[in-house]
Formats: structure tokens, sequence, C-alpha cells
């Protein structure tokens, strides 16, 4: 059927409703809390509390269940079924931070999941024939230069490469031979000039027909001109720079960072300071005592602890945040959590947001790639939800000073972290928090001591943090953990603990480290995605964090007290807690926060299938949104992704291609009036089904050629030399994902 008869033939069958009463949940979270049950030892430690009343609670709304579900297995109704048998489990959800493949036309860096493994070895394929995801390549046939891509015909600008310039200046030959024609999708209007009456992508828009004309001058001459509104601002002369953009780095600054022009005035003397006090930390714990002479070796002990001395620098006073029940998080997820999508879901109800994992390494080094990941849209600079119960936020915050969108880096090694983060605070105007990366699990980053493998180097980690802190400015830093690298063998508790107060050979004499929030991803490295998340461990961590104000307090009596303006910035003197993995509902969502007792919960994979679950929380109910919405989604998605990468030849061929990894996902969503039982669970598959009307099984199809036929409803037909590959038709080698 064709593509517009699909859109007729859903408006036709109208939006079916799925939602009732029975499937609402309160909008403040207030969900049935348990009584006394006699069977915890009131007189247990609050983190076993925490975890008995916990898994006694889901096992109850487990029980409550109807024993027809079948584990695994999504439970549609009878009249949609085509089989009844789940499809098999073909996709890895690690990919949900999948990396840049070989051939990818962005840069062309090899696939971190094609990398090799311990002691040299290759990891074992989980299945796929493809060798490495290629993209091919999405450019025009003759490459217009620049001096001629913004102006009108008959005025170029000079071209810096003058004569042994290989570009074409001809605009009248390029529009006739070097693109492929314009396209009549999205009314044949270019969406970037429709909304802020300029295009940034100039005479190689798809939709140049829109923003040109031709216009006859008195001398009988025929000139191509480009419209603008005259309201709008003159095109910038930093290509990257695009309207409703920010924390858009200009190529001078990479350029100096590149070259090492730039001074790290905090960050390098911090270091060396950090260097020698590592070596005397040495030295007083390796030293060799003296038998039988007390006191010369009590004097040698002293004369080292007398070596001793400051940091260089004090941390700066931070600005106050805030995480509660009302602002959920959308995770940092790699290829995923890119800009445009990361735009659909603010404006769907996410308060939160992060960049892409960073490198630490390259953003020092002034790569372009990396510093690509620091541009966010200018609604994510707006300040987040805030309708805060009692006593749950600090003196001094300012909602109007705070805002959505914060970084997240990795670093292996301190300098590296602490340089990145003075970059980052240094040249980005709009950064709520830095996030350091302690959970990434891919061997590519795991193996240089990055990511998760931060967990079982609890010293090195407490270093990064307190220096990333002390070069912040009045940014603060979190961080993202996992249980633990391995199976059975979580840590993530005394890390916490390390992170809240700082080692028991620093915290005297260097205070906390000054770590505003910390995430709990409920896996281990090793588990991945082979279990769900561990909610009972997490609630075990958040009842431990509730137990530290009193703690700081018997601290606080040390002759080092911490200055409070540096640490913390959040209620009652604690770090906020957030709990991440599986959350796929605002039941799920309330659940979460009213049985574990974190702040806020992060949304990863939930948010990847269906984008609207911040409405849903938001609203308290379970939304079953029509076929026809759903690809009204795709549309936003890719006006977005124009507005982001440019409407030209190549930025279309991003759009396709982030678009098409977002339905590699989204195909998983079983709308809620085709299930025999709520809530639903994020891991379990559907079997073959059918919608309820063309355009929703088309939606639902695992066919990545349906979702090139989507893609193609907008961006009209791919490039010849686009090529696309699926996750779970290519080497699934287990990648990061958040939840």
């Amino acid at each position: 059927m064709a593509d517009d008869q699909l859109v007729e033939d859903n408006k036709a069958a109208g939006v079916v409703s799925g939602t009732n009463d029975s499937s609402k949940h309160a909008a403040n979270g207030d969900t049935p809390t348990q009584g006394p049950s006699g069977t915890v030892d009131a007189d247990g430690p609050a983190s076993k509390r925490r975890k008995v009343d916990y898994e006694e609670t889901e096992g109850e709304s487990q029980q409550a269940q109807s024993k027809d579900r079948i584990r695994g297995c999504a439970p549609v109704k009878a009249e949609y079924l085509i089989s009844s048998e789940a499809q098999p489990k073909i996709v890895d959800d690690d990919a949900a931070e999948a990396s840049i493949a070989t051939g990818d036309a962005v840069n062309g860096k090899s696939d971190p999941r094609d990398g090799d493994g311990k002691n040299g070895k290759k990891r074992k394929k989980q299945g796929g024939q493809n060798q490495n995801r290629n993209y091919g390549h999405f450019e025009d046939a003759l490459r217009l230069c620049n001096s001629v891509t913004y102006t009108n015909e008959f005025s170029p600008k000079s071209c810096k490469f003058g004569e042994r310039c290989n570009l074409c200046h001809d605009i009248r030959k390029y529009l006739k031979e070097g693109r492929r024609g314009d396209l009549e999708t999205l009314d044949g209007k270019c969406p970037v000039f429709e909304k802020y009456g300029r295009c940034t992508s100039g005479w190689k828009c798809r939709f140049v027909q829109s923003h040109s004309k031709e216009v006859d001058h008195d001398d009988g001459r025929k000139e191509l001109i480009l419209l603008q509104n005259s309201e709008s601002l003159e095109v910038d002369q930093d290509p990257d720079a695009r309207p409703g953009i920010v924390n858009v780095v200009t190529s001078d600054t990479k350029w100096d960072l590149a070259r090492r022009k730039v001074k790290f005035e905090k960050s390098e003397p911090y270091i060396k300071w950090l260097e020698k006090d590592t070596d005397l930390t040495k030295k007083f714990f390796n030293r060799k005592k003296k038998e039988g002479d007390d006191q010369a070796d009590a004097d040698a002990t002293e004369e080292l602890r007398a070596q001793f001395v400051d940091p260089p620098l004090k941390p700066s006073e931070k600005r106050k945040i805030y995480f509660g029940k009302e602002t959920p998080v959308l995770a940092p997820l790699t290829t995923q959590g890119n800009l445009p999508f990361r735009r659909l879901c603010v404006e769907l109800g996410a308060q939160i947001t992060y960049s892409e994992m960073a490198m630490g390494m390259p953003l020092v080094q002034g790569q372009k790639g990396e510093w690509a990941l620091m541009k966010c849209h200018e609604s994510e600079a707006a300040s987040p939800r805030f309708t805060p119960e009692s006593g749950a936020t600090v003196k001094g915050y300012d909602n109007s000073k705070d805002l959505k969108f914060g970084a997240q880096i990795s670093g292996n090694q301190p300098w590296v972290a602490m340089k990145a983060t003075e970059a980052l605070t240094r040249f980005l105007p709009h950064l709520r928090v830095v996030d350091l990366n302690c959970g990434c699990p891919i061997d590519l980053v795991y193996q240089t001591g990055a990511g998760s493998a931060l967990l079982d180097t609890p010293s090195k980690l407490e270093k990064i943090i307190r220096g990333m802190n002390v070069v912040s400015g009045e940014v603060p830093i979190t961080a993202k953990l996992r249980t633990g690298v391995r199976d059975g063998k979580p840590t993530a508790d005394r890390l916490i603990e390390r992170l809240a107060f700082g080692g028991h050979d620093t915290r005297d004499r260097l205070g906390a480290p000054g770590c505003a929030a910390i995430t709990l991803h409920g896996r281990s490295r090793q588990q991945r995605y082979t279990k769900s998340a561990n909610w009972s461990y997490i609630a075990e961590c958040a009842a431990l964090i509730k137990t530290y104000k009193g703690k700081k307090d018997q601290l606080a009596d040390t002759a080092m007290e911490t200055d409070e303006s540096t640490q913390a910035n959040t209620a009652d003197g604690k770090v906020y807690f957030i709990g991440n993995g599986d959350c796929y509902s605002h039941v799920d969502y309330f659940d979460h926060i009213d049985k574990s007792g974190v702040d806020t919960v992060m949304i990863a994979r939930g948010a990847l299938v269906k984008p609207w679950l911040f409405e849903e929380i938001e609203k308290g109910q379970y939304l079953d949104k029509s076929a026809s919405e759903r690809l009204g989604y795709v549309e936003k998605f890719v006006r977005y992704g124009l507005e982001a990468w440019g409407s030209d030849e190549l930025g279309l061929g991003f759009t396709r291609r982030f678009l098409l990894e977002w339905l590699s996902f989204t195909h998983r969503y079983v709308p809620v009036g085709l299930l025999e039982h709520l809530p639903p669970s994020l891991n379990d598959r559907p079997p073959r089904y059918r919608g309820r009307n063309d355009l929703e099984t088309l939606l639902a199809s695992d066919n990545y050629k349906d979702w090139l036929k989507i893609s193609e409803m907008f961006l009209g037909p791919a490039h010849p030399s686009f090529k696309f590959q699926p996750k779970h038709k290519s080497n699934s080698y287990e990648i990061e994902a958040e939840g």
C-alpha cells in the first residue's frame, strides 16, 4: 500500500482510546503503602529493612498479576494475534548506546564493538553476519564551494583558494547536475526556513525552491537569489552554528585546544599537587616500621605527615541543583541520545537531559566530533519543573538559574577528567552538571581504565571526582555507577559512601570529594541485560544514603570540617540519589521512587521505545497513542534533525540514519489498547500481531526495510549510496546501555 494511503487509512480509523480509570496512577505518585507486617526486625539495619520491604511489596504486586501471563512474552489480546509464540529475542539491548561503525560517513572511526577483548582475543559473537555497520555515503555529485553557497548568484564571496579551488562555483550547474532534485515531502517547504526565516544550508538545501527565486534586472540579466526574512539574523561564519542550538564551541577554540594553546589555569597546578600528594601517600602507607624503636618510628611517621600540604585551589561555591519526583531524567545514550531525540523528549516532559558520553581525551585535544556532542537545543537550557515537597530543596536553590542539560564524560586518569571538565565549564555557557561515567562496560573503554573499570579503583575514582570538583567553577559534579563489575559482588554501596565523605585516609585532611548526585544503574558490568535491574539493591543504597545525615553530623566535629559551600548542594546535607533500570511506565516510575527511596528515576530504553513515557509520568496514566500520533513524533524528529544537521544532502543522510536507529527501538512498542494485562514490561517481546490499522501494523514491523519506508515518508528516497544495517543483523558485541 502506498505511504500516503497508509496515513489516510489511519486518519479514517481515528484515535482508539485505551485509557480508563483503572490505568490511572495519581500524578503525585501516591501509591498504597505497606503497613507494619511484623516480619522485619525493627532494630535491623535501615538498608536491610528497605531491601525486605521492597522485595515483599514487589512480590505482592507480581502475585496480583494474572496467572495467564507468560514471562518474557507481551500479553497481546487474542483478536490481534497472528502467532501466539513470542518472537525470538534478537535485539541486543546493550546496543542502546551504540557506537560509530567502520566506514561511517561521520568520521570513519571503527566500531568499538569490534575491538579486541581480553588478552588480545576477540570477543565471541552473539550472532549476525555483518562484519561491521556501514552507512555508505550521502553527498552531492558536485561539491558546491562555500564562497557561493550562502550568497546570491551575482554576489559571491571571495574564494580563499582562488583558481586552485576544485569545487563548483556555478550555482546553475550545481542545481542542474550536481544534486538530486528538490523534495516534495513536508509540503515541499524547508522546515528550517519556515521556522527561522533563513536556511543554514543555502543553495545546498533539498528544499531550496521554497526559499529562492529568479529575478530580472534592468539590464536583462536573470539572477538566482536566496530569500531571507528581513528580521532574521545573518548567516553565521561558523558552519557549526544553527538557529536554536546552543553550546556551540567555535572552530578557533577547538584549534587552540588541538595546538595546546589553551592554558588550564586550574587543572595544571592541582595536577602537580596531586602527583606530589600521591607520592607522599605511597611513602606513608608503604613505610617500614622500625622494630624495637617505637619513638623513632613515631618520629618518622610524624615527619612524613608534616610533608602533606593543602591543595593549591579550593572548590568554588556550586550552583544549587534539584532532583525530585517531578523531574524524570533522560539517560545519556550514545547515538540514540542525539540532540533531536532529546529535544523531542523534553517536549514530551523530560526534565533533565544529558549529552551522549564524550571521551575526555578527545575533548582536551579539541576534536570536532566530541565537542559536537555538547550541543543542545535552547529548550534544554530552560529551567526544569519545580514543585517540591516541604524540606526537599536546599537553601539558596534558584530554579530560574537551573537548567535541564548536563554533560557526561569518561576519563581513565584524574588529569584527563580534570582538564576535560575545566574546558567544558569554560567554553559551554549552558551546563547544569558534569557527570562522570563509571558504568560503561564496553571493552574499548573498560580496558583503558575508564567507565566501569573505575568501580574497581575507588581511590582513583575519588581523586577524579575531587579534582573535577575543584576545577568546575560553579558547575556541580555528579557520577553514574553500576552495581559493580562482577555478578554477585556489588561494590556500589562502598563507593557511594566514599563519594559522599571521602576515603578514610583523606576525609579528615581534605574533606568530602563534593559529589552532588549519584546515579546507580541496577546491573553489573558482567550482567549486562541477561537479568532485570536489581532495584532491591538500589533500595539498599538509598537507605544507606538516608543514614548519612547522622554520620555527617558526627564528622562535622573534626578539626578539618569541610566548607559547606563547596560540597553537595542538596537537601539535608546529603547527595541526591537517582535509580536507573527497566522503567517503562508511570507505574514503574512512581513505584521505584516510593518503594526504593530514590529521589528520581533515570530512563533510557523505556524512552527509546516510547518517548511519551515522560508525558505518562506527568499525567499519571497510560496513554494509548494512535498510529497517527506516533507517526507525528517521527515527523517531529525529522524536522528537528534537519534543523540540527542541515537540510542539505548530508543533513538528510544524518537525519535518516539516526531516525532508523531510533525506529529499531520504537517498533518494539505494543499499544496498551492491545494488551491483556498491565503494566507492560520492557523486557517482554511481543508475539506476531496485527495492529488496529495498517499504519499501526507498519510501525510494529521489525523489518528494517519497513523502517526505510517510514523514513521515506518525510525524507524522500534514500541516496543511492546510503546503506543501513540494523544492529540485530550486525555483530552484536555487547555495548553500554543505561537502563
